[in-house]
């Protein structure tokens, strides 16, 4: 019964891929530590990455502080490794099969992190040029997500001309909805749980991560934040930033700078919204109004042509899977990401047919929780 909707699946993919080329992300990186939270003397534990073939945002847990920990450094050191697998598994010449997905990738870097402590949100995007479809090059955006940063995916669904769509976005994992028990990756000591140990965090990341595979055209952009970007912005409100900064006619690719330039802009919307209006409101929020004082950080790309790269420089590059035409098994497995995404029938692949658009518009709120940062 499945296969039918599959193969309808597998005919809209047919009809856009066909002048697919390789791609790469093309990004730049914003964050602010909530003036709130700089009178309480706490750290910004936020980190994030931005590189030609993985994007990531890394929100840690500042609270981990009173017990002596450094909250920013496992974010960093497990973005840092991040960093180093997809340079090691997507660059070109990378061995044929080095990349098997990311989870295994999350995973690695985890474990490349021992022994240092701390805990933190992730939400990672890896752009991988190995799948084909058809003997055809379908580039896709590997997403895995665990806790509650947050990414969006615009596309111009009509042409150059057009708006940029929301087309998909992730959804944050928390534990009985409230705002205060993201799922997270940790690594702690006596101090918090003596009972820890490494396997527990393997095992949300392997069993409780959200992944998705999403189709890349040139020109997506990809909108990418910590909590504090998408609890206090709706989605059609980051649209509309998107679009008053890249119009419709904007010629790609983007200049760094004008990327950059919306990542500030879209931190400085969110810290708006907890200061009153001329009236005295609190602006509304997807958690309610007056949203939430929080460190905020936001990765803008573009995804852009992979051009020939010059010494000291590189974009992502594999070898490409093939799958037989009329193999039922080989669009079965793309659209279970195969071994690339590495992925279950309880994850997602999206097209980015504009279907999932329009998600957590302003009448939309979150419930659950309190609002403290």
């Amino acid at each position: 019964a499945n296969l039918a909707a599959l193969q309808r699946r597998e005919q809209q993919l047919a009809e856009v891929y066909s002048k697919n080329k390789p791609l790469c992300f093309s990004g730049a990186a914003y964050q602010k530590t909530h003036p709130v939270k700089v009178q309480k003397n706490r750290k910004d534990a936020d980190v994030t990455l931005s590189t030609a073939c993985v994007l990531g945002v890394a929100d840690g847990v500042s609270q981990i502080e009173d017990f002596g920990i450094d909250a920013s450094k496992l974010p960093k050191e497990i973005l840092m490794h991040c960093e180093a697998l997809g340079e090691a598994q997507l660059r070109p010449g990378a061995p044929e099969g080095a990349y098997k997905g990311p989870i295994p990738l999350v995973r690695e870097a985890f474990e490349r992190t021992a022994p240092c402590l701390g805990s933190t949100t992730l939400v990672l995007a890896v752009l991988d040029n190995s799948t084909r479809i058809h003997g055809k090059l379908h580039p896709m955006i590997a997403v895995i997500s665990i806790g509650d940063c947050e990414l969006l995916v615009l596309r111009r669904l009509h042409g150059p001309g057009s708006k940029l769509t929301p087309v998909f976005q992730t959804e944050m994992q928390r534990i009985d909805g409230h705002l205060q028990t993201p799922l997270q990756l940790a690594r702690v000591d006596g101090r918090i749980d003596a009972n820890f140990h490494d396997g527990i965090t393997i095992e949300v990341i392997e069993k409780g991560s959200a992944v998705h595979c999403v189709s890349a055209y040139e020109g997506d952009i990809v909108i990418m934040g910590s909590d504090g970007v998408f609890d206090n912005l709706f989605t059609d409100e980051v649209a509309d930033l998107v679009n008053a900064v890249l119009r419709p006619g904007t010629q790609y690719p983007v200049e760094e700078s004008l990327l950059a330039f919306l990542a500030r802009r879209i931190v400085e919307a969110c810290h708006a919204k907890t200061v009153p209006t001329p009236t005295g409101a609190m602006p509304d929020a997807p958690i309610g109004p007056g949203g939430k004082v929080d460190d905020t950080s936001c990765v803008v790309a573009e995804v852009v042509e992979l051009m020939e790269f010059t010494e000291g420089t590189w974009a992502p590059s594999a070898m490409p899977r093939e799958y037989d035409d009329d193999s039922d098994e080989g669009i079965v497995g793309f659209l279970r990401c195969g071994a690339v995404c590495n992925a279950t029938d309880q994850n997602d692949i999206d097209v980015g047919d504009g279907s999932r658009r329009g998600r957590r518009k302003r009448n939309q709120r979150r419930g659950g929780g309190d609002r403290r940062g």
